[in-house]
């Protein structure tokens, strides 16, 4: 029995994909299985051709396969595009909406939207009567989904919840009845109820904000970083988060500054173009020496590019952006439960090293849902590094940019003592007033430049997957973790010897730990979602490491382990 299954919902936008693809996500997840989805989808509210991929297992899965073994067709352009990835799988429509004249076996025709207007008197329950004719075919529990209904439409009462389910058993039963090969793939031997979380990249991060007390979120709306935002205002109240919709993102990173100048753990989300109008705001936390977060949610540029696609094109951007030399740090988790840690990590540095801080993501992980152990909350701890009452009391003078041997000067709030608090965005003395002499002037650029050595102690070693020395290193960061892991992992079943060298600690590099970790005996591969090798710059940059072959993939869409280990063989690495 084959317990690794893959599931594509495929149709147009306003279909219902998504609301298929994530009940049943949750109905695998609920039932004790592991899940990772994805999904597919262009910038319109209706048309194009979207879908939503499922992969289900008894074993932790990271990534997406290229294999589909149950397509889900919501129209036609599904067929064209997707029957070729099914080898022996089963394709699930209804023929009197997607017209095709292929007398295929592998295709099953459910009549969704007549089953739909018969339960519950509207054709909007083929969704529902797809899901669960879905589940029918992998023989799943029916009381799992019948749950994950009533939670869902929890809020829009007991007939929808009623006629949801209605739909729902009656999908279910006509698939069970009426196609030969249901059970072709079934769970239903390992399936026992689980406790652990289903959650995307988004979610985690406004999670992982929350648990480390932010308490004031600005931000523009701007795919795909809006679901940090979403998440952090939708439990704002119980949080006591102040969240702002900012006008544009020019305001939004200054709003942060100004919250995080008079005291309280601030942060926006944005992407590429919207980072782009932040520029001058990050030279001012810079400069001010003012913490603040910034989610950096990215896609493909430039301008708009490709809005809802992948890419990790912004790296040395984020490095460079805004005038002038000033330190900053930059962090890019690689699943949810990395980025829900990361995040609160990214509050502590920002406070104890008074610098903007970088999360860095991307569409992939930010829209990818991953089965995850529940977060422990006792890993997190909340370190502002702010003066105390008490401290301040004993002294007579208070300067803000006090020149430390670590670059890091006490930080009292204003209003908080008797000591006045100044701040400048022109160079300024310790006192935090204006002084353009040149003497001064080296002195407060060393002294912000020095916190660099601190910040890269707090770096943590790239991890190494698989065997600690192999005959060829995958290097990665990011979002490309899970793609990678599963590639190493295949290629080693098969006689290869390769290992994974992934990096979620990106700026200020360890360079002694880096260096210690790549061992440059056999053949390096720097893999990376962006067309000039920005990763592996930046290695040879600050750690003096030159990989032998850059893997770069740049059309929008995501790693999968099919499509590497494709290129690998072009490039005769295996």
């Amino acid at each position: 029995m084959d317990h690794d299954i893959n599931i594509k919902i495929g149709g147009e936008a306003g279909q219902g994909i998504q609301t298929i693809g994530i009940a049943l996500a949750q109905t695998f997840q609920k039932s004790g299985l592991y899940v990772f989805s994805t999904q597919y989808y262009l910038s319109r509210v209706r048309g194009g051709h979207n879908y939503f991929q499922i992969r289900v297992s008894d074993q932790p899965v990271r990534a997406i396969s290229d294999r589909v073994d149950l397509l889900i067709a919501l129209d036609s352009t599904s067929i064209e595009k997707h029957m070729e990835e099914i080898n022996d799988g089963m394709v699930l429509l209804d023929r009197e909406e997607v017209k095709i004249s292929s007398d295929n076996k592998q295709i099953f025709d459910i009549p969704f939207q007549k089953i739909a207007k018969e339960i519950g008197g509207n054709k909007l329950y083929a969704s529902t009567v797809a899901t669960g004719a879905a589940l029918g075919l992998l023989c799943c529990d029916m009381e799992v989904l019948e749950d994950v209904l009533k939670h869902t439409f929890a809020k829009k009462g007991e007939d929808i919840i009623r006629d949801n389910i209605k739909a729902a058993r009656a999908g279910y039963e006509y698939a069970q009845g009426n196609y030969s090969g249901r059970c072709k793939y079934s769970f239903e031997k390992v399936i026992q109820r689980s406790q652990k979380m289903l959650i995307d990249g988004n979610d985690a991060v406004g999670l992982g904000a929350l648990a480390a007390g932010v308490q004031f979120l600005a931000a523009y709306p701007m795919t795909p970083s809006t679901g940090v935002m979403n998440y952090v205002a939708a439990h704002a109240d119980r949080f006591k988060v102040v969240v702002e919709q900012a006008e544009d993102e020019i305001s939004a990173l200054n709003m942060v500054l100004g919250a995080s100048f008079a005291g309280a753990r601030a942060m926006t989300t944005t992407s590429g173009g919207g980072f782009c109008l932040m520029a001058e705001a990050l030279g001012l936390s810079g400069m001010t020496e003012t913490p603040a977060v910034i989610f950096l949610g990215q896609r493909p540029g430039p301008a708009t590019g490709l809005p809802t696609m992948t890419e990790q094109g912004d790296l040395l951007f984020a490095l460079h952006a805004a005038q002038g030399e000033f330190p900053r740090c930059i962090l890019a988790p690689k699943t949810p439960d990395d980025a829900f840690y990361l995040t609160a990590k990214a509050f502590n540095l920002a406070d104890k090293y008074q610098v903007p801080v970088f999360i860095m993501s991307d569409q992939y992980l930010a829209d990818s849902q991953f089965t995850c152990e529940r977060f422990d909350i006792s890993k997190i701890t909340i370190d502002r590094k702010l003066l105390s009452d008490d401290e301040l009391g004993t002294m007579e003078t208070y300067k803000r940019y006090a020149i430390t041997s670590d670059g890091i000067s006490p930080r009292a709030l204003p209003g908080q003592s008797r000591h006045v608090v100044v701040a400048d965005s022109d160079e300024h003395n310790e006192e935090g007033h204006i002084d353009q002499t040149a003497d001064n002037r080296i002195r407060m650029m060393e002294k912000r430049m020095r916190k660099l050595n601190g910040l890269a102690k707090e770096m943590e070693a790239p991890e190494v997957y698989g065997p600690q020395e192999a005959d060829v290193t995958l290097i990665g960061w990011g979002s490309s973790y899970g793609p990678l892991a599963e590639t190493v992992d295949l290629l080693n079943e098969e006689g290869q010897s390769m290992n994974l060298v992934h990096f979620t600690h990106i700026f200020p590099m360890n360079k002694e730990e880096i260096k210690n970790t790549i061992l440059e005996k056999g053949t390096t591969i720097c893999v990376e979602s962006n067309a000039t090798g920005q990763f592996a710059k930046l290695l040879k940059t600050e750690a003096d490491i030159s990989v032998d072959i850059n893997l770069l993939r740049y059309d929008g869409m995501p790693f999968t382990p099919g499509y590497l280990i494709h290129a690998l063989h072009e490039k005769k690495v295996i």
